[in-house]
């Protein structure tokens, strides 16, 4: 079957070096990799839920902001 794929020009380029080293064509190479990759979600099979103890109560530090990661570090690191 014939298809239409956009891949960025450094990609192709390197796709393209690695078909020639390896001595295969670049159709060849991109089967193999869908195949490799494929193989690979279906290998690991559904993600189990994890369940994440915790510990102590009263819930966050005031002024704690879980969404706001450069503060957070920063309190981690203890630069306040």
């Amino acid at each position: 079957m014939r298809t239409t794929i956009r891949l960025s020009d450094a990609l192709l380029l390197d796709a393209k070096r690695e078909a020639a080293k390896s001595g295969t064509t670049l159709t060849v190479l991109i089967e193999e990799s869908l195949r490799e990759r494929l193989a690979r979600s279906s290998a690991s099979g559904p993600r189990r839920r994890v369940r994440l103890t915790t510990a102590g109560s009263g819930g966050l530090r005031p002024g704690i902001d879980l969404d706001d990661s450069a503060s957070l570090l920063d309190v981690m690191e203890g630069v306040e």
